[in-house]
């Protein structure tokens, strides 16, 4: 190997071990409610980490704590070394985030224009626009533009200031298929540039697709973490989708079957063996058809995980 790729690589090995980003055994409580309890949480230099959970499980309250805008209870709370709160920080994060307000009567251009004189170093209005894709859209005010439109510029105020850290909150939200993988695309090459990224989604197939490591958090701890790959073999077992006259009563109660759901006329199964399952499909429904049979995905590991630390 040429001597120029071996300092390549080491050069990649030692972004990735950067610690930008850190938790460290902190609590956060409002009131009574305990939204962390001493979690932890390490974000590296040149990956892009998806910190996954459900609904009120303090995904959004570690992204505060992140972004300076909530300071811990106690455990101790540092992003590129420092205080999140520090305007040094701002300078070098963006943040595409679900909450507040855009003004509606802004221009495009103006909104993306506005954001980046908040930055020492921003990328070029042009440059925002295309990864964006809305070089179509500068001159239309915010207002009225789509809900799938609106994320876009979201998304571009996100990115405009060229920051090393990245969150991004729900990025795909209310975007068609086509629309959700162009961002992918766009944010492959943030990485690819170098940026660090944390991603928190609903959709799992986006985490499975771009995440380089994920987190699980529930009710403020963090029950998981791995690649999709390591947490993806936690749970194993197959995913069994086919239409029947059972019940998902009667199907639960096979031997195998671990989870069953109803999708649209279809019924899905999480099956530790397949085989098993089938069989007793079989038996007592001869008419049961459009069998499939597909190892277990991210989403069947994240039912199990959130259901295994379940009240």
């Amino acid at each position: 190997m040429a001597t120029a790729q071996i300092l390549q690589m080491r050069d990649q090995q030692a972004r990735v071990r950067l610690q930008v980003a850190r938790l460290e055994g902190v609590g956060k409580n409002y009131g009574q409610v305990r939204a962390l309890v001493d979690f932890n949480f390490n974000v590296h230099a040149g990956e892009l980490v998806a910190l996954l959970g459900p609904n009120g499980a303090g995904k959004t309250t570690a992204i505060k704590l992140l972004l300076g805008l909530a300071t811990p209870t106690s455990g101790r709370v540092s992003v590129f070394g420092g205080d999140p709160a520090n305007v040094a920080t701002h300078a070098r994060v963006g943040a595409m985030l679900q909450v507040g307000r855009v003004p509606e009567t802004l221009r495009v251009r103006e909104h993306i224009d506005l954001f980046s004189s908040y930055y020492p170093n921003p990328l070029p209005i042009t440059e925002t626009l295309a990864i964006a894709g809305l070089e179509d859209l500068a001159d239309r005010r915010f207002g009225d533009l789509s809900s799938g439109q609106k994320q876009r510029v979201l998304f571009a105020l996100a990115i405009c200031g060229n920051p090393d850290l990245l969150f991004l909150d729900e990025p795909t939200v209310g975007l068609d298929v086509e629309a959700r993988h162009l961002l992918w695309q766009e944010i492959r090459k943030l990485l690819g540039r170098g940026k660090t990224v944390v991603l928190t989604t609903h959709y799992l197939e986006e985490a499975d697709a771009l995440a380089d490591r994920i987190a699980v958090i529930n009710k403020g701890s963090t029950i998981a973490e791995g690649s999709p790959a390591e947490i993806k073999a936690r749970t194993g077992g197959k995913k069994i989708r086919c239409v029947t006259n059972l019940a998902p009563a009667v199907v639960k109660s096979l031997s195998g079957v671990l989870e069953v759901h109803q999708d649209r006329d279809a019924m899905v199964i999480h099956a530790s063996q397949a085989e098993d399952v089938l069989r007793g499909l079989l038996k007592l429904d001869l008419e049961v058809s459009g069998i499939e049979v597909t190892s277990a995905g991210l989403e069947e590991a994240f039912l199990a995980l959130t259901r295994d630390h379940a009240v």
